[in-house]
C-alpha cells in the first residue's frame, strides 16, 4: 500500500523509523524488517547509524533479497548543515552505500552554527542555548534541496517539523514544491489542522511518533504514551488487536504514512499487520475525542529553547 506524492513516485505508508538503533542490532532489524514485508526506512544524519544502515542494506542487495528499486529509502539534513546541503546529503548518500535518494527532508526549520558536515551534535552558545544561525534563511535551504533533484542525487524533497505557517512559506517561495511534511501526530496529538492543510496542498504527511513515543520518550522526556490509554485498550479488545495496531491503523485511516521504530522482532511483524482490518466511523469519531494536544518529542530538553513555543 503506497501513497504516490507529488513528485510523482510512490511512497509505502507504513515504514521502519530507526531512530535511537545502534551497531549489530541494526543489521537484524533491517533484515528481519525487509523479510516481513517493510520496503520503507526512515532514517536521518543525526541518528548517528547511517553507516550501519547501509551495511544491511548492501547485504540486502548483494544476497538478493531485495533490490535497491524496490525500497524507499529517506534520510535528513541536520540542522547544522543548512548552509552545506550538497555536502551533507553526499555525505549520508555515502555513509548508506546509496547512489540516491527517495526523500531528503530537512529535520527541523532551523539553521544552528556549521561543525562540520557529517557532524551532527546541537552547538550551544555560553548560555546553554542552541546557536542559531541567523544568516541563512530557510528559503536559502529550501532552493539548494531543489538542486539536489536536478543533480539526480534525489528524488524527492521535503521538510519536516514544519508548522503551517512554514509549510506555506515553502509553498510560496518552491519551485520544486514539498513532497512530504514529517512531524509528529498520534491519538494524543492528532494536529488535524496541519495534516488538512498539508494534504490540501497535496503535500503527503509523515507521522513520526506515531504511537505516542511509548517507553523511549517517556525516558528521554518523561512523557506518557497514548498506548496506556483506557479507550484505545476497549478498541484493541474490540476488534481483538494490539492497542499499537490500533492507532497505527488510525495513521493509515488519515491518509498519513507511519513510521513506527521498534527493535523488537514480534513489534516489528506486528506494526505490519495493519492492511487486514479497517476502523468503524463511530470509532475513529471516538478516537478524534481523545485529543490532549499533547507533544511527547521535546527537543527542548537538549536545546535550551523551544523552537514550538
Amino acid at each position: 500500500m503506497a501513497i504516490t506524492l507529488n513528485s510523482g513516485f510512490k511512497m509505502p505508508v507504513v515504514g521502519l523509523g530507526v531512530w535511537r538503533v545502534e551497531g549489530r542490532e541494526m543489521r537484524d532489524l533491517i533484515i528481519n524488517a525487509i523479510k516481513i514485508g517493510y520496503r520503507h526506512f526512515d532514517c536521518a544524519a543525526d541518528y548517528k547509524n547511517e553507516a550501519e544502515v547501509g551495511e544491511a542494506l548492501a547485504e540486502a542487495f548483494q544476497t538478493g533479497l531485495v533490490k535497491r528499486e524496490d525500497l524507499f529509502i529517506t534520510t535528513k539534513l541536520w540542522n547544522s548543515d543548512h548552509g552545506h546541503v550538497v555536502e551533507a546529503c553526499k555525505d549520508s548518500l555515502k555513509k548508506l552505500r546509496l547512489d540516491y535518494l527517495d526523500l531528503y527532508l530537512i529535520h527541523f526549520p532551523v539553521a544552528t552554527r556549521h561543525t562540520g558536515v557529517g557532524n551532527t551534535g546541537s552547538a550551544l552558545d555560553e548560555d546553554g542555548v542552541l546557536d542559531i544561525d541567523t544568516t541563512i534563511t530557510l528559503e536559502t535551504t529550501w532552493h539548494a534541496m531543489e538542486d539536489l533533484v536536478s543533480m539526480g542525487l534525489v528524488r524527492s524533497i521535503g521538510i519536516s517539523n514544519y508548522d503551517i505557517f512554514l509549510t506555506r512559506d515553502c509553498l510560496a517561495y518552491s519551485k520544486v514544491k514539498p513532497a512530504v511534511n514529517q512531524f509528529e501526530t498520534h491519538p494524543y496529538f492528532q494536529r488535524d489542522s496541519l495534516v488538512k492543510f498539508c494534504q490540501k496542498h497535496g503535500i503527503c504527511v509523515t507521522a513520526h511518533t506515531p504511537l505516542g513515543g511509548a517507553v523511549a520518550n517517556n525516558e528521554w522526556f518523561g512523557t506518557v504514551s497514548c498506548l496506556d490509554d483506557p479507550v484505545l485498550k476497549g478498541l484493541a479488545a474490540k476488534y481483538k488487536r494490539t492497542v499499537a495496531q490500533i492507532v497505527l491503523r488510525w495513521g493509515i485511516h488519515r491518509n498519513t504514512v507511519i513510521i513506527p521504530k521498534t527493535a523488537k522482532p514480534e513489534r516489528l511483524e506486528e506494526n505490519f499487520q495493519v492492511f487486514d482490518f479497517e476502523l468503524s466511523k463511530e470509532d475513529v469519531d471516538l478516537i478524534k475525542s481523545l485529543d490532549r494536544k499533547y507533544r511527547t518529542n521535546q527537543p527542548a530538553k537538549f536545546w535550551g529553547i523551544d523552537l514550538f513555543a
